[in-house]
């Protein structure tokens, strides 16, 4: 059996005070030749509207650590979670495991040998092993990750 590992350690972040703010959106903008930007934009957009699908059962939770690099998730990210969401095999979600909060890829094939395992997406950690001996909590499903770029 694989080796345990603490928790990385995020936080969760509320979404009790979260403002409606709505923006210019313009969509179908160019990775390569630049093309008008006036033919691509739409009234605006709620960020809310368009990520929070189930506002009771959501909120977001801030990461902390490298662990996830391989999946685009960095430290200081915000993952938005929704714990309305189905959860299954290969879904980031958010656990929280023997008192502490952790982001990761659910794995349950090894469920018919007892234990589930959680996933890092760097080849720097190893998997954290759940059997019946541990306090787990699947908190909910990763819907989305939002950056602030300013920072990198």
């Amino acid at each position: 059996m694989e080796e345990k590992k603490p928790i990385d350690g995020a936080e969760y972040i509320t979404l009790e005070e979260a403002k409606r703010l709505k923006l210019p959106y313009f969509e179908g903008a160019a990775a390569g030749f630049p093309s008008p930007a006036a033919d691509y934009q739409h009234e605006s957009l709620d960020l809310n509207e368009k990520f929070v699908h189930h506002p009771e059962a959501s909120y977001f939770v801030r990461v902390k650590g490298e662990s996830m690099i391989g999946l685009g998730i960095l430290d200081g990210d915000i993952c938005l979670a929704d714990r309305q969401e189905e959860v299954a095999d290969g879904h980031i979600v958010v656990a929280f495991v023997n008192g502490g909060l952790t982001v990761k890829t659910l794995d349950t094939s090894t469920r018919d040998k007892g234990y589930l395992r959680l996933l890092p997406a760097n080849p720097d950690f190893k998997p954290i092993i759940i059997d019946a001996n541990d306090q787990f909590i699947i908190q909910g499903r990763v819907t989305s990750i939002h950056r602030d770029i300013r920072r990198h």
